[in-house]
């Protein structure tokens, strides 16, 4: 009885199968994708791709396909999603943008560009891509590019925060140290409540030997984020380096308190 019920069971459900359309597969994958079932909504777009395999919109099916797999870990998988959607739609913003954003996560800074490139070319102002190009032109020491994206994007928003802090690092590796400290010294005013600013003007300070500059702008990133195990890491190096070994192991054995990774500790 059992068997013959499982029987039964089997070919009801593959009478359901055979009697879903590709429509019906995408609505039930986006329903699986809300109630964050992964491998049930992958199973779905697959069969959506099976029934269809030829049309346009199956480039966002591949997107959706690739998001999943770099959810599950499956990096492989998802690079070679976004693309076979890029083989059906190439000028697809979106699936170009998350194929550069995962090649990003992989360290495959050159691969990264490309599709940034070609988001740029169809769309000049493109916030993200500019963003990303120019942080990618950095890494290679293109200076000049990097400047250039970096630019137009504070030209297209000018209260972008790490637009602006992106190239006053930037001068400051291309041996502009007064631009780069007039632009932190901006940002600063800009976001006077952001921490993490006065952390990256005090190590400009203390490559330039300005120590109790230095010092009060650690102060205050620390006033500000009195739990934060980072600064009083970096607080706690600075303090090695200016000689003064008891303020610095007093700063790292508070780091520990506030969780820092003893590996990073020396």
């Amino acid at each position: 009885m059992v068997r013959l019920l499982s029987v039964i069971c089997i070919i009801l459900y593959s009478c359901g199968l055979g009697a879903q359309s590709y429509r019906d597969y995408v609505r039930m994958a986006l329903a699986s994708l809300e109630k964050d079932s992964l491998e049930t909504a992958e199973g779905q777009l697959r069969e959506a791709l099976r029934l269809e395999p030829n049309l346009q919109s199956n480039a966002i099916l591949y997107q959706y396909l690739g998001r999943i797999q770099e959810r599950r870990g499956q990096t492989g998988e998802a690079l070679k999603s976004y693309g076979q959607g890029l083989d059906v739609a190439p000028q697809t913003e979106s699936l170009l943008l998350d194929r550069a954003s995962l090649y990003m996560r992989l360290k495959n800074e050159d691969k990264a560009l490309a599709d940034y490139n070609a988001v740029l070319q169809k769309n000049a102002d493109h916030v993200e891509a500019l963003f990303f190009r120019a942080y990618i032109y950095v890494q290679k020491r293109q200076y000049r590019q990097g400047r250039e994206d970096y630019e137009h994007l504070i030209r297209l928003e000018p209260e972008h925060e790490q637009a602006r802090l992106g190239l006053a690092l930037l001068n400051d590796k291309d041996r502009r140290p007064r631009e780069a400290m007039e632009q932190m010294n901006l940002l600063v005013q800009m976001y006077p409540t952001h921490a993490n600013l006065y952390v990256v003007r005090a190590g400009m300070e203390a490559d330039r030997k300005l120590y109790e500059m230095a010092l009060a702008d650690y102060a205050h990133a620390i006033e500000l984020e009195p739990e934060n195990p980072d600064f009083y890491l970096l607080r706690g190096h600075f303090y090695q380096k200016i000689k003064k070994k008891k303020k610095a192991k007093a700063d790292f054995q508070t780091a520990l308190t506030f969780g820092a990774d003893p590996r990073d500790v020396p």
